[in-house]
């Protein structure tokens, strides 16, 4: 690391760099939902649209030497930085205009590569511009900040859209929420211009040959590790029931009680499931870590599984109940959040785990490209299974995808050495 990084204190970029990463994201995977549903876009159409987005993280192992091959990681972060802010501002234009999901798509579609481009390069700058010793002091620091980034994202921008619909109509309020995004997005460009270090190690390859004979090489190992089919199919079938209820649950609160929906505000859903459930899901994944840390992962996968799973139950009440209490509502989805957490927890710790070798960074992005490809795959289908059966009968439909997580897991082989 460059002597100069020294000089910079790491709290100065890294709280801002992982702000800057979890906002897109969850701007790109949830806000559009809940932005296309406001502007009346089918639950068939937003959820195969929206869940589309998911592709580029299903794919960026395949162009992470491409970040590595060209420029530094800095310039990549910054770049992708300016580039996420256009895009951002793209949508918000684009909002007020005649056929503005087409063109409003095209900017999402921006947004999602350019926000996956940015997450090989700011993790890779992480392990480069922080010492070995600092890094795991400050992974928890960074992923506060990735948590506070979906509170801004899911909950900020959508409860400020919400209040601003009382006062404009709902593609001008978007636009200004959307634009709010953009700005932040150019002022992280310019802030990070100047504070993110300049570590030596941070230069582009020389020649790619070496590269791309690792990046074979590394592919080819990963689908010859022990126990590799049950892997999958645990990557592949532990959210399937999440996957789908992810897509839905924003639409679900916002439509009408007479359509089957809870028929809540959209600042309201923006405080409960951008907010009170974000806080959940965190607590969630910090009680999981204790408990993994003290027993280990074998101990704990089943019960994380239930975790993740069974709470989905409430929404199959929700959706036969239709509460109008807020606070029995915020409960409600307290409850799925804290137990997604938990579950989530001993799905992660699983990816790092089969992940351990050579290739160890390079196979955990292989494992989050299957991830991301478990979610997108049924998220695509899950508007037409709801608008077919309706709310009700589509959350039992849900249950049941819960089934193949509680197979997969029975069949699920976790390294006795890896144990923590």
């Amino acid at each position: 690391m460059n002597k100069s990084s020294d000089k910079i204190n790491p709290w100065y970029w890294i709280s801002s760099l992982y702000l800057a990463e979890g906002i897109p994201y969850i701007v790109v995977i949830t806000v559009s939902a809940i932005l296309y549903k406001r502007m009346e876009i089918s639950n068939s159409e937003l959820a195969l649209y929206t869940s589309w987005l998911y592709l580029p993280w299903v794919i960026k192992p395949l162009w992470s030497p491409i970040v590595d091959l060209f420029k530094t990681k800095r310039w990549w972060i910054t770049t992708m930085q300016l580039v996420i802010g256009t895009g951002l501002a793209g949508v918000a234009l684009s909002l007020p205009g005649p056929d503005f999901f087409r063109y409003s798509l095209v900017f999402f579609w921006l947004l999602a590569f350019s926000s996956a481009t940015h997450d090989i390069a700011a993790d890779g700058f992480y392990m480069i511009g922080l010492h070995p010793k600092d890094q795991a002091y400050f992974v928890g620091i960074r992923n506060t900040f990735y948590r506070l980034a979906l509170i801004v994202g899911q909950g900020g921008a959508v409860m400020l859209a919400g209040q601003l619909e009382k006062q404009m109509p709902v593609a001008y309020a978007w636009a200004i929420a959307i634009g709010f995004l953009s700005v932040l997005f150019i002022l992280f460009f310019i802030y990070h211009l100047f504070v993110l270090p300049r570590p030596t190690e941070d230069h582009s390859a020389a020649s790619g040959k070496n590269i791309w004979q690792e990046f074979w090489d590394t592919f080819a190992s990963f689908f010859r590790k022990d126990h590799i089919g049950i892997a999958l199919a645990f990557m592949l079938l532990f959210r399937l029931a999440e996957s789908q209820l992810l897509k839905l649950a924003s639409p679900f609160m916002l439509d009408e009680r007479a359509a089957g929906g809870l028929g809540l505000s959209t600042s309201v859903v923006g405080f409960i499931y951008g907010t009170v459930g974000v806080i959940a899901l965190a607590l969630g994944g910090l009680t999981g870590g204790i408990l993994i840390a003290r027993n280990g992962l074998k101990r704990w996968i089943w019960w994380m599984t239930a975790a993740m799973n069974l709470p989905n139950l409430v929404y199959v009440w929700l959706a036969h109940a239709q509460p109008e209490n807020i606070l029995l509502i915020s409960s409600c989805v307290a409850v799925e959040q804290f137990g997604y957490g938990l579950g989530f927890t001993a799905y992660t710790l699983f990816l790092i785990l089969f992940s351990a070798g050579k290739y160890k960074t390079a196979h955990y992005a292989i494992c989050t490209g299957f991830m991301a490809l478990g979610m997108m795959l049924p998220g695509m289908i899950s508007g037409y299974i709801q608008e077919a059966k309706g709310y009700p009968r589509f959350f039992l439909w849900v249950m049941l995808c819960t089934i193949p997580a509680f197979i997969v897991v029975r069949y699920l082989r976790i390294p006795e050495k890896e144990q923590l």
